[in-house]
């Protein structure tokens, strides 16, 4: 019987695969959600592009966590909506909006709805995941640095808001640095004239800047859970290039006390 439970939104790659294979809490149960199943883990079939799928997400939160006795109930969202990036005005219309909807509200969403399932007795945790653009503006992903600074400030709100009535779970957010991934390598691949940031993605791989999945989720696992003055965690940082043309660094500390 396993004490820990542990859903992670997009576990079948990427970062999420990795906090999926690195999780250092023996025997906990995974539950991946995301479109495509996950060969080893339990599944439930997810799409933040579509808010009609994310009901199977809220009845797992509620069905396993009624009466839960075990010891750790963690929910850990790191999926993003992918397929948007470029200039406001110029992308497809459906995209955008499906964009608004998968990376700055479903977030919100989904973490209330963790909010209401968890009960005491238990340790209980909402990690967010975030990205530089949450501070540093990056042409092409507007809507994109806007959920994540969205991300950011309701962390700050709902940490201020659970040390007032005094009962868990922990939130925090989570700037995990360049890591190597699908994604990552894509945006690395698009037009400058849409994403200026790609050619510092190029350069950085080249450079063999990016954090491998595993090492980053290791990184972030052992900084579970935060400290209790800390809503934003940041690791790593964004590509050297991106810095030497003169945009503030993103991820200079940890960010505590806010």
């Amino acid at each position: 019987m396993t004490d820990t439970v542990v859903w992670i939104t997009g576990a079948t790659r990427g970062l999420g695969a990795g906090l999926a294979r690195t999780c250092p809490y023996p025997r906990a149960r995974i539950i991946n959600a995301s479109r495509s199943p996950h060969p080893d883990l339990e599944n439930i079939r997810f799409d933040l592009g579509d808010p009609s799928s994310w009901s199977a997400l809220r009845a797992s939160f509620d069905e396993v966590l009624n009466g839960f006795t075990g010891k750790r109930a963690i929910f850990v969202h790191n999926a993003l909506f992918d397929g948007s990036t470029g200039y406001a005005g110029e992308m497809d219309e459906d995209l955008y909006y499906r964009d608004v909807i998968g990376n700055a509200a479903a977030p919100l969403v989904l973490a209330d709805w963790f909010l209401r399932a968890v009960g005491p007795g238990y340790e209980s945790g909402i990690l967010l995941m975030s990205s530089a653009a949450a501070r540093m503006p990056i042409e092409g992903h507007s809507v994109y640095g806007a959920a994540k600074a969205g991300v950011e400030h309701w962390v700050r709100v709902v940490r201020r808001e659970r040390a007032t009535r005094g009962t868990g779970p922990w939130v925090v957010a989570v700037r995990p640095g360049m890591v190597d991934s699908d994604t990552t390598r894509r945006e690395a691949e698009l037009d400058p004239a849409v994403y200026p940031m790609a050619v510092h993605l190029g350069a950085a791989f080249e450079a063999g800047e990016a954090l491998s999945p595993d090492d980053a989720a290791r990184d972030i696992w052992a900084a579970m859970p935060p400290p209790p003055d800390t809503s934003v965690l940041l690791f790593g940082a964004p590509p050297s290039g991106v810095l030497a043309a003169g945009s503030a660094n993103p991820s200079a500390s940890v960010e505590s006390g806010s």
